[in-house]
């Protein structure tokens, strides 16, 4: 009775993980120790692939180790790199398990980008692998038969696993071998194995009858599930390998069932029950029977029978002569109970014994996205922080340049440069001038230009094959069930707006810079020449020397100094404020952890508010200092203004001085924009290059895998038959071998051209040339007229049998499998529509056909119909 079934291992293609792996690694790790160990990892991955899929594996716990930890391998690296179609896209293909394919088309497969549909198709293997080592086991000692039962429950708790969540993992339908219907029925088949070797165990441990035949009921049971399983799934049975197994699981049912039945008689003969002890033996009798002639080619049963029958003819003996217990009918009989031993293993990684991830450094994509989110969050936060103060800054400056502060309280004299003038030249100077400026805004239109190209050629790529895929959609229709190109690049193209938006506003903000130097060139220009040529260039007025040293001007030079006082801690502000770390990375994982999901934004918003809540006070703080010290200036220059001689002379040298200090606010701005311009274009070409890379690599995994749906569809339409189906003539599927003797003539002869025969004649009438060798001109042709054409070469043809056998037809000597039809000949008359053959009628003075077998014999050259076969389940 060993006979236990296993599963075939499915076929992988070879898919290099380094490449895409490496490149997102290079991408998204800056380079150092950190990066290169991620390197590492990647190729060792992809040697475990090799090892685990590339090759043979034996039969054998380290191989399945090997699988395991491929499979352990892949989970824990599912939530550390993005693989979809649209981000990180690896095509797997994977071939049918049962399906053999055929001649033209190949074997069944399906590739597509989906981690998940690797991680099916491994423990898939490591479920069919587990199937057959525990076939392999030795099941006469403790140690196979405990080995045994952990794979088959290992095997079923894997196929289970599958079928809870292969329709979530593909997104799509699946192949037959995978299938939630196939797994399932696998499934049920592994743990009937399992409960099966429990009962080995139990019968080799001698346990109690009872525990035995309850064992032995559950397998039955069990088997009897999967053989359902097999014969009402639709698709299952078409299967060649569920066709081999359908007559085992049947055996195997009827088999632990007579086993249950045996040695439940045993426990009723201990309870002097006999006739119930005769009853259940005779149908453990009849059930072995059925075993015996239906599945004798599966499953051997000769031990078992006997065993049966020494025990039934003991008992009825017994019975008859001294019990005289009446036998009750079967159904009268009480069930038999069940206890079930066995548990499909439950799947929860890490499956193999000796696993260690090699990403485990890698923090998962949940976290990573949570990090770019909250980075976000604290650059938004950093730059509204230190924009405020800015725009505090160069407000007061503004305001100090329309008042002609600090100049005009350094101007007392009314014909030298003011020294904070003088001071704001060199500093112009010192940065570059006018020709810095002026190279950075011709700078700007070429950045833009590079950056526009990559955008635009990113975008074509995904235009490109979003046509070709609409193509080939519209050209196949349904058979083309790959995801859409235009869905799948929703998410790229969102992206690639959201670029192109970003381009215009720089175009906007670019001008808007431009159009402040303009305004502000000519005032730049005289800042940057000589200091005699600048004190030239301002008018001159009549001095204002008894100003100096006066209260207002003291007071006003105090505002002035608290006012860059405060400009100062803000720089030293901003640059603490820029300075703030902290790893937050710790916090994403712990409740990563805890909870199975992070709560980003309530842990965002509260690390930030203590990290910056400080320096926001702070902030507020210093706009309401400068607001009151403003406000204080102002009252003070009406005052200091007042005091002044005012003449034409004198505000002409005023509104001049106030355009020099305001061109040198201009200046630093311009400047300082520019090169933030400047460094946002090169930030953005990087961005836009890592866009551009995110798109070939889409692009390039979908042309693979449009060639390989081509080719796909290619092996399928030529499997496909190029017509409708209909009947071929047996004579034509099975031709019979030419033989030495003589090639017997066909049995149907048609009675028209028989009672047309005319009689014999010293030469037979005129008539049509006729064509090559028929039966019907070897019938007709009358028996004592010597020919007068030249001599026949075919054999004599041989007297049909007395029963009409039907076909197939006999081949003629020289010509296998074809001769000439006779005329009117119908080829699909009688095997089509069930019409009686036609008794062949002798013409008068004609003598019988040689070699007719003798009367109720049939013809031996013709093949007899098969016994009907008979249905696997027994029939109870």
């Amino acid at each position: 009775m060993a006979t236990f079934i296993s599963v075939p291992l499915k076929k992988a293609s070879e898919v290099d993980l380094v490449k895409p792996l490496s490149k997102f690694v290079t991408t998204t790790y800056p380079a150092g120790e950190e990066q290169g160990e991620y390197i590492r990892a990647v190729e060792e991955l992809n040697k475990l692939r090799k090892n685990a899929l590339g090759r043979p594996l034996d039969k054998h716990e380290s191989s399945l180790e090997i699988l395991l930890r491929y499979y352990d391998q892949l989970c824990a690296v599912e939530a550390k790199f993005p693989f979809s179609e649209n981000q990180l896209c690896l095509t797997f293909t994977w071939k049918d398990a049962f399906d053999k394919g055929s001649l033209f088309g190949g074997s069944v497969k399906l590739a597509l980008a989906s981690l998940g549909y690797e991680k099916t198709c491994v423990l898939f293997n490591a479920a069919a692998l587990a199937s057959q080592i525990a076939t392999e086991q030795n099941l006469d000692n403790d140690e196979g038969l405990k080995a045994a039962a952990k794979y088959y429950q290992l095997a079923s708790g894997a196929f289970g696993h599958i079928k809870d969540t292969v329709l979530s993992a593909l997104n799509r339908e699946p192949t037959m071998d995978i299938s939630p219907e196939t797994v399932g029925t696998l499934s049920i088949i592994m743990l009937a194995q399992a409960q099966e070797v429990f009962f080995l165990k139990a019968t080799s441990d001698k346990m109690k009858d009872a525990v035995i035949a309850k064992l032995a009921n559950q397998a039955a049971d069990f088997y009897g599930d999967a053989f359902k399983q097999c014969q009402y799934k639709d698709n299952l049975p078409k299967y060649f390998y569920f066709q081999e197994v359908l007559p085992v699981l049947a055996a195997k049912h009827c088999i632990l069932q007579a086993n249950a039945e045996l040695h439940q008689s045993i426990l009723a003969k201990q309870k002097k029950r006999f006739g119930e002890e005769i009853a259940r033996l005779q149908h453990a009798a009849e059930l072995v029977k059925t075993v015996a002639s239906r599945y004798d080619e599966y499953v051997s049963v000769k031990d078992l029978t006997e065993k049966i029958n020494r025990a039934l003819t003991a008992a009825k003996k017994d019975n008859d002569f001294i019990y005289h217990d009446r036998v009750p009918e079967v159904k009268d009989l009480e069930h038999i109970g069940k206890a079930a031993l066995v548990k499909a293993t439950s799947i929860t990684p890490p499956l193999s014994q000796k696993f260690t991830d090699l990403f485990e450094k890698m923090v998962p994509m949940a976290v990573q996205h949570s990090m770019s989110i909250y980075n976000q969050r604290k650059a938004e936060t950093v730059n509204r922080l230190v924009g405020t103060m800015r725009e505090a800054t160069n407000l007061c400056n503004g305001v100090l340049a329309s008042l002609n502060l600090p100049a005009a309280l350094e101007d007392l004299s009314g014909d030298s440069i003011p020294q904070s003038i003088a001071e704001k030249a060199r500093s112009i100077v010192q940065q570059g001038g006018l020709q810095s400026i002026e190279q950075l805004i011709k700078d700007l239109p070429e950045l833009l230009t590079r950056n526009r190209e990559i955008l635009d050629e990113s975008l074509k790529m995904l235009d490109d094959e979003e046509t070709t895929d609409n193509e080939l959609r519209t050209k196949f229709n349904q058979r083309w069930n790959r995801t859409p190109s235009g869905d799948l690049y929703k998410p790229l193209r969102a992206e690639g707006a959201n670029f192109r938006n970003i381009l215009d506003k720089a175009v906007q903000a670019d001008q808007v810079v431009k159009d402040r130097y303009n305004t502000h060139c000519e005032m730049i220009t005289l800042l940057c020449k000589p200091e005699n040529e600048l004190n030239a260039a301002i008018p001159s007025a009549n001095p204002t020397r008894t100003l100096q040293g006066s209260e207002v001007v003291n007071v006003l030079r105090s505002q002035l100094a608290q006012l860059d006082e405060l400009k100062k801690e803000r720089e030293t502000m901003e640059g603490e404020i820029k300075g703030v770390t902290f790893d937050m990375s710790t916090a994403f994982l712990t409740a990563l952890a805890q909870d199975g999901a992070i709560n980003e934004e309530q842990l965002s918003l509260s690390q930030l508010d203590q990290l910056y809540g400080a320096y926001n006070q702070r902030v507020q703080a210093s706009l309401r200092t400068q607001e009151e010290l403003l406000g204080k200036v102002q009252t003070s220059h009406q005052e200091f203004s007042s005091l002044k001689q005012s003449n034409t002379e004198a505000n002409q040298r005023e509104e001049v001085l106030k355009k020099l200090a305001s061109a040198h606010d201009s200046y630093v701005e311009i400047s300082s924009n520019l090169r933030e311009g400047t460094k946002f274009y090169n930030d953005l070409t990087e961005i836009l290059l890592k866009f551009q890379n995110k798109c070939s690599d889409i692009v390039f995994a979908r042309k693979t895998e449009r060639d390989e749906l081509l080719k796909e569809l290619q092996q399928s339409i030529a499997r496909e038959p190029s017509a409708p189906s209909f009947n071929v003539p047996a004579y034509q599927s099975n031709p019979a071998p030419p033989a030495a003797g003589p090639t017997p003539a066909p049995r149907t002869v048609f009675p028209q051209q028989a009672q047309q025969q005319p009689e014999a004649k010293p030469q037979p009438p005129a008539r049509p040339p006729p064509p090559s060798f028929t039966p019907q001109a070897a019938s007709t042709a009358p028996t004592n007229v010597p020919p007068t054409g030249p001599p026949n070469t075919n054999p004599p043809p041989v007297a049909p049998a007395s029963q009409a056998q039907g076909p197939p037809y006999p081949t003629y000597q020289g010509y296998p499998g074809y001769f000439q039809m006779p005329m009117g000949y119908n080829p699909y008359a009688y095997g089509q529509y069930n019409m009686p053959y036609m008794p062949y009628q002798a013409s008068p003075g004609q003598g019988g056909y040689p070699g007719a077998p003798p009367a109720g014999q049939p013809y031996h050259g013709y093949p007899q119909q098969p016994p009907q076969q008979q249905p696997y389940y027994p029939q109870q």
